[in-house]
């Protein structure tokens, strides 16, 4: 089955509205199996703060666009990894947690949270996402400290399932999952929905 690579882009990735309908479109032609990864030093820095800046009326509306594309990748019927190459930070973080597996480059980039540093509080849908994949004690550590894990320690905790080397983090990806490609798609996703339904309830009623 075909492992479908998306390049995030190859600068902070962040989630402007074209951006969002670019990653939308990509994941509708999907079949075996998604890896995402970035092109440069960030995975994905997150929401697009200079935009929603410059349209704050839009800011209830562009929030439920980013939580629908969490619940879309949280039940996406194919096996999904986040191949994180550098730096995710905030929303880009949940997007990589969205995804059924996380491999992270050993030697550069982190994993972090920093709501609780930038006075940002979590929505519930967020928090339900990141609760519904992580245990309490890790939650804990990386929802209310603001703390940079990098690969290793973002895999002790649970944060990331793998770490790899720079070169190696798109080819570890795309061979887990290859090896889950090919279930049925509507098993598969009926059985996601079901396990995640906490969450892309809150995610979606934003």
């Amino acid at each position: 089955m075909t492992v479908s690579v998306l390049d995030l882009g190859d600068d902070e990735n962040r989630f402007s509205p074209d951006w969002l309908q670019r990653v939308h479109s990509f994941l509708d032609g999907v079949e075996g199996a998604l890896v995402t990864t970035g092109g440069g030093k960030f995975y994905s820095n997150g929401l697009d703060l200079d935009w929603l800046t410059a349209h704050g009326d839009q800011a209830s509306a562009y929030v439920a666009e980013v939580q629908e594309l969490f619940a879309r990748v949280l039940t996406l019927p194919v096996p999904t990894v986040a191949a994180i190459n550098g730096h995710a930070f905030g929303a880009g973080a949940m997007l990589a947690m969205a995804h059924d597996f996380r491999v992270m480059r050993a030697d550069r980039g982190y994993f972090c949270f920093p709501e609780a540093d930038i006075n940002i509080p979590f929505t519930p849908g967020m928090a339900a996402l990141i609760q519904g994949k992580l245990t309490p004690s890790a939650a804990m550590a990386s929802m209310t400290t603001g703390r940079r894990f990098g690969g290793s320690e973002a895999a002790e905790v649970g944060l990331v399932d793998e770490v790899a080397a720079e070169g190696d983090v798109v080819k570890v990806a795309s061979e887990r999952v290859a090896a889950l490609a090919g279930k049925d798609r509507g098993t598969l996703g009926a059985i996601k929905a079901t396990m995640f339904a906490p969450a892309v309830a809150a995610l979606r009623a934003a």
